[in-house]
């Protein structure tokens, strides 16, 4: 394994890392909404965001992560480019991000293209400085991997410095099974829950996992193509902060 530390870089422990999924109707409503969004996660204290093409596009990543840049030097920040994995560890040096999450590793191409992934994986890792965030058998991803659960998993720990999981869907809760199983295989390597995490399931998920990235349950129909709401994002950090024993 080549773990960098992916926790390293939170200040917290158990930390929540906010989407911006960059939704809208065009340049300047998009930029409007990702500006209100961030002001809103840098209020309630969340630990990191991760900028993501989920509605719009590479343009648009660009544009969010100047913004932040510029005006949150500070806030920990990832980036994911759905579906061209190549660009999201450019954007990620292009910006120095602290880290770059994949949806998937291991296990989501033909086995005969496993070498070139493995090889994909080891020429970024030696130019990016930056931490790896990696899902196994992550929501909508193919499965076709030859290997057990177990066996990707173990590749999957030399291929990035924190495993994601979560269940079939966006906004799904990841079932504690799931959880406890890939806890049981990659030991104390940390684990960030992908999906579906609110403040009556935390605790027990926080239990097993190191952390969790939180989108939809911020929104105001906790549903993906809602309206970030900061009553919402307060109710996440107000759970958090009892978990690990904050005073108020």
């Amino acid at each position: 394994m080549n773990e960098r530390g992916f926790l390293d870089i939170f200040t917290n422990e158990k930390p929540i890392i906010a989407m911006l999924h960059l939704k809208g109707s065009g340049d300047e409503d998009i930029c409007r909404r990702m500006q209100n969004e961030l002001a809103i996660y840098h209020r309630c204290g969340v630990d990191a965001v991760i900028v993501e093409d989920y509605f719009g596009t590479y343009r648009h990543m660009e544009m969010a992560l100047t913004h932040l840049k510029e005006h949150y030097p500070k806030m920990v920040c990832g980036v994911n480019c759905l579906n061209v994995d190549a660009m999201g560890f450019e954007l990620a040096m292009k910006y120095q991000t602290d880290f770059v999450q994949f949806d998937s590793v291991v296990g989501h191409v033909k086995p005969r293209d496993e070498d070139a992934i493995a090889a994909f994986f080891a020429l970024y890792r030696s130019r990016y400085a930056g931490r790896v965030l990696g899902g196994v058998r992550f929501k909508y991803q193919p499965v076709l991997s030859a290997n057990s659960v177990a066996e990707d998993l173990k590749i999957a720990m030399t291929r990035c410095d924190a495993i994601c999981v979560t269940q079939d869907a966006t906004g799904q809760e990841t079932s504690m099974v799931k959880i406890e199983e890939f806890r049981e295989n990659i030991g104390s390597f940390p684990l960030i829950v992908g999906a579906g995490v609110t403040p009556d399931n935390m605790a027990k998920q926080f239990a097993i996992a190191d952390g969790a990235i939180v989108g939809s349950y911020l929104k105001d129909t906790y549903h993906d193509d809602g309206e970030v709401d900061e009553e919402h994002v307060k109710m996440i950090i107000e759970q958090v902060r009892k978990i690990r024993g904050e005073k108020k």
